[in-house]
């Protein structure tokens, strides 16, 4: 007997989904069965993910969309809704940053672009899911959180304004968790480590990798397949009472 894919006919969101992380979380909700939404603000990234996913025999839908941007975010969930009904899953995948610096050399504008970008993204997108899922009384909201929202690395420089942001996003997790579960909604984050991915390898030089590497129990980076097999799992049947959690995946860098 075939066994049917874990995610067959869900509809599931990804934000960032046009590298890093969140490109590998999309492509293996696509391998598992899901209809999925290629959410990024770089069009030509989400359209190359998208036919890619389809060329291999998956179901996905290129949508450009700038997560900071409210009107945007509500067009996009409608769309998806739209074409395939509902949404079971929103994977918040977008974020990051892209130097580091100290207080002193830290812009308003610089502040408010980091916040924006990886906890109010957070906000907008639930907020458009949430009456979608509290109606049909499930669904799955997973954040990608950082081990910068749980303390400042002890091995490497930190960038202020990333882990303010990564830690709103993990108290957000919990307080959602609590006004949706009545509804069926579990509410998750997972808090990768530092990960071998091309925004980490921009933003670090070899050594400094090395270095990180060296310092954790296991001696090793995180991979983007390791963040993705946990928000799968915190998406699946199996996770339905786990809620409000935020799960570590760094190797044993943050305990």
């Amino acid at each position: 007997m075939t066994q049917q894919p874990r995610y067959a006919e869900s509809i599931v969101i990804v934000t960032g989904a046009g590298q890093g992380i969140g490109e590998t979380i999309a492509r293996r909700f696509a391998e598992e069965g899901a209809r999925v939404a290629i959410v990024d603000v770089d069009a030509a990234r989400a359209e190359s993910i998208a036919s890619d996913i389809a060329a291999h025999g998956g179901v996905a839908l290129a949508m450009p969309t700038d997560v900071t941007d409210s009107a945007q975010v509500n067009d996009m969930v409608r769309a998806v809704a739209g074409r395939w009904g509902h949404v079971d899953v929103l994977v918040n995948g977008a974020g990051g940053f892209h130097r580091l610096s100290p207080i002193t050399d830290i812009s308003d504008d610089e502040w408010m672009r980091v916040i924006n970008l990886n906890l109010t993204s957070t906000f907008f997108c639930a907020r458009a899911v949430a009456s979608i899922m509290m109606e049909r009384k499930q669904g799955r909201i997973v954040s990608i959180a950082s081990g910068s929202g749980i303390a400042p690395n002890p091995f490497a420089p930190s960038y202020l304004p990333y882990g303010a942001a990564k830690a709103g996003v993990i108290n957000f997790t919990k307080l959602l968790a609590r006004d949706l579960g009545p509804y069926g909604v579990t509410v998750n984050s997972v808090s990768p480590g530092t990960t071998a991915t091309p925004r980490v390898i921009a933003v670090r030089d070899e050594a400094s990798r090395k270095n990180i590497a060296s310092q954790n129990p296991m001696r090793c980076l995180v991979e983007p397949e390791d963040t993705a097999a946990a928000v799968l799992f915190l998406a699946s049947a199996e996770a339905r009472y786990i809620t409000g959690v935020n799960l570590n995946v760094n190797a044993g860098n943050l305990m």
